[in-house]
């Protein structure tokens, strides 16, 4: 007589679940509610319950976020992003609240100020440690999050939404400031009158000859993704602010040859384009990048091909040789 496979448990409403996991972190066992997340949310994805493992997840993610538990609430929060992908839940506004939601309760602990002892020191490299992680916590789960978007339905590069998000936490958080990656996805937002002032803000604290860096490097990126009206209004914004006038940026080479190239781009006018290039070559030279992107932007608004680095050494080998 063969005997009878026991049943599975039936799994309880999610709800139910969500209490009991509050009460463990409650009481202070972190690490014990974690394990418990991990295992209660893969059951019911195991279960075709997808909606209630992101129930579980983001009650989870949030709580031990709230309680400082960073690496705890990330994990969770990333995974809660795979339990979307695992679903196929398309991208809507319901669930960019939920990502929100998740966002806002990663901790914003200012630095230390001032300090000068031994004591203090080691206190600051403390801190220094503690937001590094933070940070790297925060950009797993919005990196994971802006995948997802991309491949669910919102915009090729990604929910604009959370490219702003990403951007603004770096900037606040970060211990070493990084505003090329900042840059980089507040130009693949949806907020430039937010990156105006971030901008703005950086005037106030940076090094001479980072101001105008900074505000190049912004316009370009927008320029070589095709988005002159951000550009315009970005540039527009930030003459509109106090901190601008009183760098006087106006007198920067950078600056008066970004000035001179948004004109420029809404005219059919690839020798002004080429000239304003040569004229200000040394200005443009200071940083790298710079020459790729306004290559990029030629093609993009000129139809100029950009030359592939390895075809152009071959053929000059072959030029040699011939």
């Amino acid at each position: 007589m063969s005997r009878e496979r026991p049943r599975r448990a039936t799994l309880p409403p999610a709800e139910e679940n969500i209490k009991k996991l509050e009460n463990v972190i409650n009481e202070g066992n972190y690490y014990g509610a974690q394990q418990m997340y991990k295992s209660i949310s893969a059951r019911y994805v195991s279960a075709q319950r997808h909606s209630e493992a992101l129930d579980i997840l983001h009650s989870g993610a949030c709580l031990q976020l709230k309680n400082g538990q960073v690496t705890c609430g990330s994990e969770l929060a990333v995974i809660y992003v795979e339990t979307l992908v695992k679903a196929k839940v398309p991208y809507d506004d319901d669930v960019l609240d939920c990502i929100r939601k998740i966002y806002k309760t990663f901790p914003q602990i200012p630095l230390p100020q001032d300090l000068g002892e031994d004591e203090d020191m080691q206190q600051l490299n403390e801190a220094l440690g503690a937001a590094k992680i933070r940070v790297d916590c925060c950009l797993s789960f919005l990196k994971a999050a802006i995948k997802w978007s991309a491949e669910f339905g919102a915009h090729r590069n990604g929910s604009p939404e959370l490219h702003v998000m990403l951007a603004e936490y770096v900037y606040s958080e970060s211990p070493e400031l990084d505003m090329t990656r900042v840059s980089y996805h507040f130009v693949r937002g949806n907020n430039p009158k937010k990156f105006a002032s971030t901008l703005v803000n950086f005037m106030g604290k940076c090094y001479p000859g980072e101001d105008d860096l900074a505000i190049a490097r912004a316009i370009l990126m927008y320029l070589a993704m095709g988005n002159l009206r951000d550009a315009n209004f970005l540039m527009d914004e930030l003459k509109k602010h106090a901190q601008y006038k009183e760098h006087d940026l106006h007198r920067s080479d950078l600056i008066q040859f970004v000035n001179h190239l948004l004109p420029t781009l809404q005219r059919d006018a690839l020798p002004l384009f080429n000239m304003l290039r040569t004229k200000y070559k040394s200005s443009i030279d200071r940083e790298p990048a710079f020459n790729e992107r306004l290559d990029e932007i030629a093609e993009l608004f000129y139809g100029v091909q950009r030359r592939n680095p390895l075809q152009g050494m071959f053929g000059d080998i072959f030029k040699m040789m011939g």
